[in-house]
């Protein structure tokens, strides 16, 4: 089985407010997205493909109202908390959080967890209190994965290293992968590999020899999960992953890097056409 997903991150913020947002009035993006990619991934053979798509909170209800009958699209969130609610607990008190029963109710059955981008926000909390502890970040997010999984939702959790963890990457990765799985039901899981040193303007790509080293890690250290690439897939390396076995999908995100940057779906659709040679 093959996995492709797409992380959209806050690209529904117009491009007057200083985002990306050229393809949809903010009030119908979720609906346009689906709308717009649905009827093409429709060809695919839904036993050998599968595709996720990631929203921002506001724009799930759009995004599931959109969905057709036969839609191969799922609709994910990109968090849960790490606490939920409970038939005589806690009913609602979540101010500002999204626990795993309100993604389920919006109509989600997926979940990005553990992306660079919250394990920065995380450690950057961590900081402010004076702890340095990487555990304690992946302790947390094994809590959001078990809160996810018990509701029925689907899991993309990522992984990944930066430049001064790269010497100790199979401690680093091994850590997250023991600590962020534990407990976990693993079949509801993939496993999203993002090399966060080489992420970024002006940074040398991960290569393929380095890609298949760390998926064989992460396959040999977690019994043979599936794991994607979370560095972005795009039209320039879509090939290039679709040659490694051990990669079993990826992660996009903006499709256009240059010029009006952002994400278009014609240039999504291409990039999953040329990953999946058809």
């Amino acid at each position: 089985m093959k996995h492709l997903y797409l992380n959209l991150k806050r690209f529904d913020v117009p491009t007057e407010f200083g985002g990306v947002n050229r393809v949809a009035p903010v009030e119908s993006w979720g609906s346009f997205i689906v709308g717009s990619t649905q009827e093409a991934l429709s060809v695919y053979d839904p036993a050998e493909v599968e595709f996720a798509q990631f929203f921002p909170e506001a724009h799930i209800l759009g995004a599931v109202a959109a969905r057709t009958e036969d839609s191969p699209v799922r609709i994910g969130c990109q968090g849960v908390y790490r606490a939920d609610t409970a038939v005589g607990g806690n009913f609602g008190a979540f101010t500002t959080l999204r626990p795993a029963s309100a993604a389920r109710a919006l109509g989600c059955d997926y979940v990005i967890i553990g992306h660079c981008e919250e394990r920065n926000d995380l450690n950057g909390l961590l900081a402010e209190a004076g702890v340095k502890d990487p555990s304690v970040t992946n302790r947390v997010l094994n809590q959001e994965i078990l809160r996810a999984t018990e509701r029925g939702l689907d899991v993309l959790y990522c992984i990944g290293e930066k430049s001064e963890e790269q010497p100790e990457w199979q401690e680093v990765l091994g850590r997250q992968l023991d600590e962020g799985l534990a407990g976990v039901d693993r079949s509801r899981v993939v496993i999203g590999y993002e090399p966060v040193w080489s992420i970024g303007p002006g940074k040398t790509p991960a290569g393929k020899d380095y890609i298949t080293m760390i998926a064989r890690f992460v396959k040999e250290r977690t019994g043979g999960m599936d794991v994607v690439y979370g560095g972005g897939l795009k039209t320039d390396n879509a090939e290039m992953l679709a040659s490694i076995d051990e990669i079993d999908g990826g992660l996009i995100a903006l499709t256009r890097f240059a010029g009006e940057i952002g994400w278009y779906p014609d240039e999504y659709l291409e990039i999953i056409r040329t990953y999946l040679g058809k």
